[in-house]
């Protein structure tokens, strides 16, 4: 099929994606002034959030693990009939009255997938798009720069077993209703929030349910004193190494021991790796609901072997193994990828384009999506910047071009995939909102 030109519109950003960084990056654009063209795959906005979404990966008992008040847009806050922890449904609404509060859908094509992004010369001599519109039809247009803003988590991690097994093997991105449970023995690999939720509705439905782990993980209630556990604290700045004997110290009052329920022990420190924000997992493993098992040696038709010697029979193995990061759409090359993860400087400018950036590539406890938005911010006002040759800008420029490191705030993240792109909220949002002052924002 032969591409269609679409109109010049060589002043515009191409902003992919129209998930809670898609828009947030739409708002700020809007309000910078900065002329853009949106793109979603999906026929509304919300990205992951909606369910019938061709590519989200919620499933029908999903809830966010961290609390409204702590994920919310500062300047658009949840209605109070909104539960604490809401569930998908309520923040696909919630996405659908930011974008029509903002004005955001007239700036969006809807059911339009982008094919590919090619640069048309150096940093500032624009980029070529492809995209297939909703009709099936293949156009192509130029663009100042291109935003790319299409989530973390859609293409599955899935992974490789010795042996072959003759029931049912799925990854978490195709589980949807707890029902495919029913009358079966059921094993979940990773115990990552979403394994841990999956593995309770498991649990409901199935004839058993077992949880394979690699390693321990830390676990946290979500609520304390009748409050949601993020909202307690964070009042005073302490060192990690303080802050990590205290909430460690919270963790023992609160959880108890998870080794008792047979988990095993952590192989490293208290925030190293993203906690399981679940305490329904304890509380059957307690009564004896699930059974914890070690990593799987090996498949032999429905007899999974673990590493520790023993065995079982199953049904149904369904993998929530995390997700990987992926842009189809563009040349890794061009992103500076490295390793799991594109290096960008604050995770989302490029160290030689001003013209290319990754939104929402960022994953921190309790960054919620008012961080994601400072980032947003960051990168408006940086453009801007730029044409105004501010002195902010400039040394950005320069920094970014010198050489960089992840924001970690000295924590030795696991070497995982999904904590390649892992920062410490406190030293992320502390250089973002600088350089939004820098730059002429109002940080908060």
């Amino acid at each position: 099929m032969t591409a269609q030109q679409a109109a010049p519109q060589e002043a515009r950003f191409a902003l992919i994606g129209a998930g809670p960084m898609g828009l947030a990056m739409a708002k700020v654009l809007k309000e910078q002034g900065i002329a853009f063209q949106g793109f979603e795959l999906h026929s509304d906005v919300g990205g992951l959030w909606d369910i019938d979404g061709p590519r989200s990966t919620m499933y029908e008992t999903a809830h966010l693990i961290s609390s409204k008040k702590m994920t919310e847009f500062a300047d658009f806050p949840m209605p109070d009939h909104v539960a604490e922890y809401p569930s998908h449904r309520e923040l696909r609404q919630y996405f659908r009255d930011f974008a029509q509060h903002f004005g955001l859908y007239a700036h969006y094509r809807f059911n339009s997938e982008v094919l590919s992004a090619e640069p048309i010369g150096k940093s500032g001599e624009g980029w070529r798009l492809r995209w297939r519109d909703g009709e099936g039809e293949e156009q192509e247009g130029t663009f100042a720069g291109v935003m790319i803003a299409n989530g973390t988590l859609s293409e599955p991690n899935m992974p490789r077993f010795e042996g072959q097994f003759t029931g049912e093997l799925m990854h978490a991105c195709d589980y949807r209703d707890p029902k495919i449970f029913d009358g079966k023995r059921v094993l979940i690999v990773g115990a990552g929030n979403s394994g841990c939720d999956i593995a309770v509705d498991a649990i409901h439905h199935g004839l058993s349910c077992d949880l394979s782990m690699r390693r321990g993980y830390y676990f946290v209630p979500k609520y304390v004193f009748g409050k949601p556990a993020d909202t307690m604290g964070g009042l005073i700045k302490l060192p990690m190494s303080v802050k990590r004997k205290i909430d460690g110290m919270i963790l023992k009052w609160f959880v108890g021991d998870p080794q008792k329920y047979g988990f095993p022990k952590p192989d490293y420190q208290l925030y190293e790796s993203h906690p399981v924000v679940n305490s329904l997992i304890l509380f059957h493993a307690g009564h004896g609901d699930i059974t914890v098992r070690p990593d799987i040696a090996r498949l032999d038709g429905k007899t999974v072997h673990y590493v520790d010697g023993t065995s079982a029979e199953y049904d149904l193995i369904l993998t929530a193994t995390g997700y990987l990061l992926h842009y189809p759409f563009i040349d890794k090359d061009l992103l500076n990828w490295q390793g799991d993860a594109p290096h960008l400087y604050l995770n989302c400018m490029h160290p030689e384009r001003d013209d290319l950036f990754v939104l929402g590539m960022v994953e921190a406890s309790g960054l919620g999506w008012q961080g994601r938005h400072e980032q947003a911010e960051m990168i408006a006002l940086y453009i801007n910047g730029l044409k105004g040759e501010a002195e902010a800008a400039r040394t950005i420029q320069s920094e970014k071009a010198a050489g960089f490191a992840r924001e970690t705030g000295g924590t030795n993240y696991l070497k995982l995939p999904r904590m390649a792109y892992y920062v410490d909220k406190a030293s992320y949002r502390k250089a973002v909102t600088g350089w939004i002052r820098k730059l002429g924002g109002a940080a908060q």
